[in-house]
């Protein structure tokens, strides 16, 4: 894989993996458009997740040193937020292991990719109601376990992690920066378990790829991680957040045409 194109890669996971428009569905959408499908390899598709992770904590590393701290001392709202984080990572936990070769097809289904995003915009678009009126500090545990499971809907390529966890948040009553903390800080532990869960095969199949490549793409996706959360955590405080779903049916729609054409 030459730079220009790691760097092309990187800095559509880093965007898409925050911004409510599916990280995985563009990958496979871009992959498909620059015709590289698999030459990055395992190795590459790790490293841009680990950017995107590495954006996360550093956007919300008081928040999540707050939680170190909580749990340290003992703190009992500190150990309910960990507690609630854990019950919501459970169904995509079930998912990703009783599902994961149907996962694993569903990606090399490119039009998947293309319904997923016409799904992510339904989602979204229910934002334009609920987020005015969202209210509470935090979900309660029922509401987290409900969360979870929308997550656990994102393993599919197209459908937005971000987008369905912070929309079913809304529409429980969840304020708009508490649900997009709860969102991401989740996002935490989805991401670092999806990089463990891949280390058995990225050991089987080999270095897929340079290091440059994937030094570069890790950093691309790192740097423009960090900036898409500052960007989305100004749209939600503005309740803009539902325009996100125009791009995504808009993009769906054409992703949809080109597999049909080609």
């Amino acid at each position: 894989m030459d730079s220009l194109t790691a760097a092309l890669l990187g800095l559509v996971q880093g965007v898409s993996e925050f911004l409510p428009i599916s990280s995985d569905g563009h990958l496979v959408i871009f992959e498909q458009l620059l015709g590289v499908g698999d030459e990055g390899g395992l190795s590459f598709v790790i490293a841009v997740h680990v950017g995107s992770l590495l954006a996360l904590l550093l956007f919300y590393r008081l928040r999540i040193a707050g939680l170190l701290r909580g749990l340290m001392s003992r703190d009992a709202a500190a150990l309910a937020d960990i507690a609630k984080l854990a019950i919501a990572t459970l169904p995509a936990v079930v998912v990703g292991l009783t599902l994961k070769e149907r996962v694993e097809a569903a990606f090399h289904t490119p039009w998947m990719a293309g319904a997923g995003l016409l799904a992510t915009g339904c989602f979204l678009i229910t934002t334009k109601r609920t987020l005015p009126t969202a209210r509470a500090a935090s979900p309660s545990y029922g509401q987290a376990f409900a969360i979870g499971c929308a997550q656990a809907l994102a393993v599919l390529p197209g459908v937005s992690r971000s987008g369905s966890t912070i929309a079913l948040a809304l529409a429980l009553g969840v304020a708009p920066l508490a649900a997009a903390e709860f969102s991401f800080l989740l996002g935490i532990i989805a991401i670092t378990g999806a990089a463990v869960l891949d280390l058995p095969a990225l050991r089987a199949a080999g270095d897929g790829d340079g290091a440059g490549s994937m030094l570069l793409g890790a950093g691309v996706a790192a740097l423009s991680g960090f900036a898409a959360l500052a960007v989305l955590r100004r749209v939600i405080t503005s309740r803009k957040f539902h325009a996100f779903a125009y791009y995504c049916w808009a993009a769906g729609a054409a992703f949809l045409a080109y597999c049909w054409l080609s």
